[in-house]
């Protein structure tokens, strides 16, 4: 399964929407409950499924899933 699926997984977990669809282009702006409260939610579950730690810098910043797929990417680069 590609990272873009999995993310779409913990997207629908996260914001309890079986119907959401995210693409790299998804912002905060477009998923309603995206606030601070459940951006954490999803930096934490994204952490446990790839086996990552986000930096505070990498939190903050994110502003799209291609955000969060660019992250992850580095980081599994790295062989974390």
């Amino acid at each position: 399964m590609d990272r873009l699926c999995v993310l779409q997984d913990m997207f629908r977990q996260v914001f309890d929407d079986d119907g959401l669809v995210v693409t790299k282009e998804t912002s905060r702006r477009d998923v309603a409950d995206w606030d601070s409260v459940a951006h954490v939610k999803l930096v934490l579950a994204l952490e446990e499924e790839f086996g990552i730690r986000f930096s505070e810098d990498e939190v903050s910043s994110v502003q799209t899933v291609g955000d969060l797929l660019a992250s992850i990417e580095t980081h599994k680069g790295r062989g974390e």
